[in-house]
């Protein structure tokens, strides 16, 4: 199994996170003070996404990517923000194209930034280039 690490704000312990539970909050193993919903976009290897996208309660949005990309790295902050808005509503997660061409090729990407919004493992809505934040918020809200 799978999981994510999300550290206490609190003690600065590290906390592995099971897949289904990355949009809620929780309590810190260490001290058991309050570990926040993930408010960041995860960087997803094809066994991390496929786990979280078949047992994610909410909406997910992932942000297709490469280094290299122009345009990517101009999305970025948009997504990391929309990440952090989104906690609690929403999973973001980064699939870099170059380490993980076979999901890039899944989901028929051939042009990035690509964003696939995802919801109970189906796709809701896929766009290609990219969008301001805000556009990628609608999406999510439109896809509950």
């Amino acid at each position: 199994m799978n999981s994510v690490t999300r550290v206490c704000p609190s003690c600065g312990a590290m906390n592995r996170i099971p897949p289904k539970f990355v949009s809620k909050a929780g309590k810190c193993g260490t001290c058991k003070a309050v570990l926040p919903a993930n408010a960041e976009p995860i960087d997803a290897d094809p066994a991390l996404f496929d786990e979280i996208v078949r047992e994610s309660p909410v909406p997910v949005l992932v942000d297709f990517w490469a280094a290299w990309c122009g345009p990517c790295r101009m999305a970025a902050p948009e997504v990391k923000a929309l990440a952090g808005d989104m906690a609690g509503k929403a999973v973001v997660l980064k699939v870099d194209t170059e380490a993980h061409p076979q999901l890039a090729a899944r989901y028929g990407v051939q042009g990035i930034p690509n964003f696939v919004v995802l919801n109970k493992g189906n796709v809701v809505r896929q766009t290609s280039g990219a969008v301001p934040r805000s556009e990628m918020r609608k999406w999510l809200e439109a896809a509950v």
